[in-house]
This record gives C-alpha cells, sequence and structure tokens, in this order.
C-alpha cells in the first residue's frame, strides 16, 4: 500500500510562491496518477489538479497557468508549485491517489497525505 508523506506549505503574501511536496514510500510513483485537492474550513474538497503516470497533467480551470505539478522519480516524489497566490487559495491542501472514474471526484482517490496548510495573507 502507497503512503504519501506531505512536506512544505506555510504563510506567504499575496502574489508569491509556494512548493508543495508529495513523497510516496511503498510503491513507485513511475506508474501511479496522483492527484491535488484542497479544503478550506466550512467547504467541500475540491479538485486542484491530477498528474497523470505518463506525465501528463490536467488543472482546474481556476488555477490553470498559476500551478504547476512536477514529479521527480529518483526521489519518488510530486511537486505542486504554486505562483500568484491570492488570498482565496488559503487551504489545506492534499495529495492523493487515483483509483478509477471521474478525476475530479475525491471520492475515486485513496491512500490521502496528511495535508500541508497554505495560508495567503495581506
Amino acid at each position: 500500500q502507497v503512503q504519501l508523506v506531505q512536506s512544505g506549505g506555510g504563510l506567504v503574501q499575496a502574489g508569491g510562491s509556494l512548493r508543495l511536496s508529495c513523497a510516496a514510500s511503498g510503491r513507485t510513483i513511475s506508474t501511479t496518477t496522483l492527484g491535488w485537492f484542497r479544503q478550506a474550513p466550512g467547504k467541500a474538497r475540491e479538485f486542484v489538479a491530477v498528474n497523470w503516470s505518463a506525465g501528463t497533467t490536467v488543472y482546474d480551470a481556476f488555477v490553470k497557468g498559476r500551478f504547476t505539478v512536477s514529479r521527480d522519480n529518483a526521489k519518488n516524489t510530486v511537486y505542486l508549485q504554486m505562483d500568484s497566490l491570492k488570498r482565496e487559495d488559503t487551504a489545506l491542501y492534499y495529495c492523493a491517489v487515483f483509483r478509477s472514474g471521474s478525476w475530479i471526484n475525491p471520492n475515486n482517490f485513496d491512500s490521502w497525505g496528511q495535508g500541508t496548510q497554505v495560508t495567503v495573507s495581506s
């Protein structure tokens, strides 16, 4: 069973950048499709991006052009680079493993990371 450990996040001013890490153990990510989701207090968990094992990434329309997903197979880690951050981006960010079905539905993912807090201020 793959395990995902997240790091990064923190407090950043509006317009700034942040990079989140999602490190996998128990399974290589080279054949794994990974998704990114975020959840603000009182809100439902929402889709951010999905990174297919072949390398293609599909982004939510709201964040496309500001966020970029990349992989480092040597480190078995996937990254979410976030630029031009807005106050609305404040949320708890998660990575997870895609199983089947709709890739924007969090119910179709499992092996969730512990989540990392992103707070955008000023």
